[in-house]
């Protein structure tokens, strides 16, 4: 079982262009959650670090761009808001890969904390040359492939 102080983080970089959302979600997930490495320990967060860059040319399968629906609720009466995916991409480039793999992380203080490890960016530029980003390996790699 991982410990905490011994789990050595990697940072990954993905470019997201032409990915499909919800393949590309379920790849990003499983790295912050560190469900690929042999160590992975479900109450610990062993993780790794992903900068997802071209966030803005992502794209859904199917009528998804005019069917998909985002709703958030104010709390007062008549206070909900709806806005289809399209509309959502054009105001907020990086949002649906955001909540895509938001939903997929378990919903508690673990799964907050490991939503930390992902940076999206709608263009191809990023802050974070310093960590030395590496691409994908071949095995995860091959998973966006299929």
């Amino acid at each position: 079982m991982a410990k905490p102080a011994t789990v050595q983080r990697e940072w990954y970089l993905i470019d997201a262009k032409d990915q499909v959302v919800g393949r590309l979600a379920v790849l990003i997930a499983d790295i912050i959650r560190g469900k690929h490495r042999p160590d992975y320990t479900p109450h610990i967060d062993t993780g790794d670090f992903v900068v997802v860059i071209n966030a803005q040319h992502v794209r859904f399968t199917g009528n998804k761009w005019m069917q998909k629906v985002y709703q958030r609720y104010s709390h007062y009466a008549g206070g909900l808001k709806e806005i289809v995916a399209q509309d959502m991409h054009r105001r907020h480039p990086t949002h649906a890969l955001h909540e895509a793999v938001r939903r997929m992380v378990p919903r508690n203080r673990l799964g907050r904390q490991q939503m930390t490890k992902l940076k999206i960016y709608a263009g191809d530029q990023h802050p974070h040359q310093a960590q030395q980003p590496i691409a994908l390996p071949p095995a995860l790699l091959a998973r966006l492939e299929k």
